[in-house]
């Protein structure tokens, strides 16, 4: 899955529209995957892939707002750009709330197919990166006992080692221990670079 580099799914039900916005994107070199209805397209969708969707908003069965539904239950982020031949106020109102990243009208010109997409694709970029850095924070923490939790909580508040032992009623010694344990499972080389850490990851989180 990471090696795949992202791709731009495109969901028409108009096959000469889905022809048409294919053919745009791969003159700008995107690599594109067509789909006829959002029903083949939930079914083929892998949540953690990475690109972006290009939906077309009225389709029979399942529409388009409909899908973007669908796919938050399912997990997937994938930001969504909306088409549409009949964009009412009220309609764009709700793509937008719901997470879309932008709403064009048909028939849309090619420039700005492709500003929108290159947008989407960089903000799934942006996001995957974010994931991936607090995914590994994530394990790091894993690899921390109750007690180096309980040390790094107090660590990252400014706390001394002799306030900390005071804190949990132990020697100022096995702080030492327990805090050198932290800085190496947690890969860091200063107290600075721990609490950016924690400070990214999210405090809540970190004492969950």
């Amino acid at each position: 899955m990471n090696d795949i580099g992202p791709l731009v799914f495109v969901v028409d039900d108009d096959p000469a529209v889905l022809k048409g916005l294919a053919r745009v994107l791969r003159s700008a070199r995107l690599e594109v995957v067509t789909f006829s209805s959002p029903h083949e397209f939930l079914e083929q969708h892998d949540p953690h892939a990475p690109g972006c969707l290009v939906l077309d908003v009225s389709m029979p069965g399942l529409n388009g707002l409909e899908l973007q539904e669908a796919l938050k239950v399912k997990g997937s982020a994938i930001p969504i750009i909306f088409l549409t031949g009949h964009g009412d106020i009220p309609m764009s109102v709700r793509a937008m709330k719901s997470g879309a990243l932008d709403f064009l009208t048909k028939p849309v010109h090619d420039e700005d197919l492709l500003q929108a997409v290159e947008a989407a694709l960089e903000k799934n970029r942006i996001e995957r990166r974010s994931r991936a850095e607090l995914d590994d924070i994530r394990e790091r923490l894993a690899t921390l006992t109750p007690r180096e939790r309980e040390v790094l909580t107090h660590v990252v508040s400014g706390q001394l080692n002799k306030q900390i032992a005071n804190d949990l009623g132990t020697v100022e010694k096995t702080i030492k221990v327990h805090r050198a344990r932290v800085m190496e499972k947690m890969k860091v080389n200063s107290v600075a670079e721990l609490v950016r850490l924690t400070e990214r990851f999210g405090t809540n989180r970190m004492i969950e």
